[in-house]
């Protein structure tokens, strides 16, 4: 059976214990761009600590997903409010809402390219016009192995990203790095 966790499943609690707070304030900024009470959606939430927590004390409703178990299950312990699915990100039920902002911290690049492409034009289409985008994903096109699961784990580069943003409706897309040299993409749904 495929992992559709991407190996996350099996070492959440390790997960957990090593994830730091590095970028933790480009998402307060992004989160903090919202009125109080617009819905967002936390792609890969992992154990939902820091991201949605951020979102949460930033007065935003969550929708969270991941594909871990796991990880799920401590979103639903610490996060009790929060609409949370166990589920790959390109296959989420929640593609059938629409959202103010979205933000996939972490997850892009250990997807395979195909599902990379498939989630870029999905998170875009669920976007109301106006609605944001904040992604990370290294700026080079590079294959790396992860270190916490020994999986295969791959950026597009930052034109294929581009790209993928401009067809997904999200015509200005701004690109930075956090304190720990972590490439963000953003982006915002036209309109028009």
């Amino acid at each position: 059976m495929h992992d559709l966790s991407n190996g996350y499943d099996a070492i959440s609690k390790l997960y957990l214990q090593a994830r730091g707070s590095i970028g933790t304030a480009v998402v307060r900024a992004w989160a903090e761009s919202f009125p109080r009470e617009a819905t967002v959606m936390d792609m890969g939430c992992g154990t939902g600590i820091p991201v949605t927590k951020i979102l949460l004390e930033a007065g935003l409703k969550v929708y969270a997903v991941d594909a871990s178990p796991n990880m799920v299950a401590m979103v639903r312990t610490h996060f009790p409010d929060v609409h949370v699915a166990v589920e790959a990100a390109e296959q989420s039920v929640f593609f059938n809402r629409s959202f103010d902002g979205i933000i996939a911290i972490g997850l892009i690049f250990l997807l395979a390219e195909e599902s990379q492409q498939v989630l870029i034009s999905k998170m875009g289409k669920a976007l109301l016009p106006g609605g944001k985008l904040l992604f990370t994903a290294p700026l080079e096109k590079v294959e790396w192995t992860d270190v916490m699961t020994g999986n295969l784990s791959r950026s597009l580069g930052a034109e294929a990203y581009r790209k993928l943003m401009l067809d997904a409706g999200l015509p200005d897309v701004e690109e930075f790095e956090d304190e720990g040299g972590n490439h963000y993409f953003s982006g915002a749904r036209s309109t028009i």
